[in-house]
């Protein structure tokens, strides 16, 4: 087993400001505005962002690379600020930013079809015909749900083809799908006046209730009454502003990147300061079959500046202690480089980030053979302990069972604990 691990016992920088204000130094620190970190509150409850790379991305062009050898390729490496941990030439912004996270390099799973491996990450569960697994953040939600939040608490930006949905917990804790993120919302106006919209909710009552007569287990499961309600509160809700991005400095956005991605990923820092729990933000274009490091080259441009800048952001605004992000795909690609100058599905022995939210940082665990004639990693991480370490961090009890719908209980993850990153 490889385990670095850089300033886990570090101050944040807020406790960095009490301190000086006890010992009369405030005078000689910058400015730093706390605003960010207050507007969670004291209890300051824990949200997720995950970061999906859908298509599977090489972790050969990412976090693991082997440059100079026969499964390398023309990829090259890059020094970063964990000791003697590279990650692909390609990332040089994450390269300043990466020790605030953990790389593991182990990761494994049992599934290489891009759904079922899609289920497999986003649940934590291989897909089961008689089971619908409910996505990571429809369980932060649905066990640890923020009552003061008036717009959704499960958000996803992105036109990934499979969003994280509720499952047996229910479509309530589906995903807020969001195509287009930083432009606002639609349809969040009136587009009448007062006095019509009141006659136009009123008749709307009348044949609500005719419909719900001698209908109420189809209504309650139809979730109408349920959606409108909460519709109509986030129209009136000043909350919607952390949809909107016209208020961020110039400079900071062009540092997320122009792009859907790099949006998202600000979007997404600007409702974990609202306290919604739990964010995806979706990035596609990951499946390299062909032409992988002309293909990883483009997806790296829009992925390093809008990635780095949201693990800086949420350090510089003391929100990544309660903030825990994690960047993954539905599995990784192969060692050997196929005709096409491309890398096929790899389920053993892929890469993901994980870190915040009070789990060490500067971590590295697991190693992959530079020759590809091994298959399996050193110190193995099943995606089933990446569930429950997430969910223990975010108070969850992951060994909970709740009994699904078919009348069978079911664990909330069926993994055990990361211990180096405890």
């Amino acid at each position: 087993m490889e385990s670095l691990n850089l300033n886990s016992n570090a101050m944040t920088r807020r406790d960095v400001l009490r301190l000086s204000a006890g010992l009369g130094l405030s005078c000689l620190l910058p400015a730093i505005d706390l605003k960010a970190a207050d507007k969670r509150g004291s209890e300051r409850q824990k949200s997720v962002i995950v970061v999906w790379l859908a298509g599977g991305p090489s972790q050969l062009e990412t976090w693991d690379p082997h440059p100079g050898t026969s499964i390398g390729g023309p990829t090259q490496s890059i020094s970063t600020k964990i000791p003697g941990i590279e990650i692909a030439s390609l990332f040089p912004q994450s390269a300043e930013q990466i020790h605030h996270l953990n790389i593991i390099r182990s990761l494994t799973s049992k599934e290489g079809d891009h759904e079922r491996g899609t289920y497999m990450l986003k649940t934590g569960y291989r897909p089961d015909p008689t089971t619908f697994h409910p996505s990571l953040g429809a369980i932060v939600t649905q066990q640890a749900p923020n009552k003061k939040l008036e717009i959704p608490q499960h958000v996803s930006f992105g036109d990934g083809q499979w969003p994280a949905r509720g499952g047996y917990l229910g479509d309530q804790y589906d995903a807020f799908r969001i195509y287009d993120p930083g432009n606002g919302l639609h349809n969040m106006k009136m587009p009448v006046d007062e006095p019509r919209q009141k006659r136009r909710l009123g008749n709307l009552e009348v044949i609500s209730r005719a419909f719900e007569t001698n209908r109420q287990p189809a209504a309650k499961q139809s979730l109408h009454r349920r959606t409108l309600d909460d519709a109509l509160t986030m129209m009136s809700s000043e909350q919607l502003k952390a949809f909107i991005t016209d208020d961020e400095p110039e400079e900071l956005k062009k540092s997320y990147g122009d792009s859907r991605f790099g949006r998202g990923c600000l979007v997404a820092r600007r409702l974990v300061e609202s306290g919604v729990r739990a964010i995806e933000v979706s990035m596609t274009g990951f499946d390299t079959h062909a032409n992988n490091y002309e293909g990883m080259q483009t997806q790296a441009e829009i992925l390093d500046p809008g990635l780095s800048t949201l693990i800086r952001d949420l350090k510089e605004r003391d929100l990544l202690e309660s903030t825990i992000v994690m960047c993954l795909g539905e599995f990784g690609r192969t060692p050997k480089i196929n005709p096409l100058d491309g890398r096929d599905h790899w389920p053993t022995g892929f890469s993901c980030l994980i870190g915040g939210g009070g789990l060490r940082s500067g971590v590295v665990i697991g190693k992959t053979d530079p020759t590809g004639e091994k298959k399996d990693p050193t110190d193995p991480i099943p995606v089933e302990n990446l569930f429950a370490t997430v969910l223990h961090q975010l108070g969850i009890d992951y060994e909970q069972e709740l009994i699904t719908p078919i009348g069978r209980p079911m664990a909330l993850a069926q993994g055990e604990l990361i211990q180096q990153l405890m």
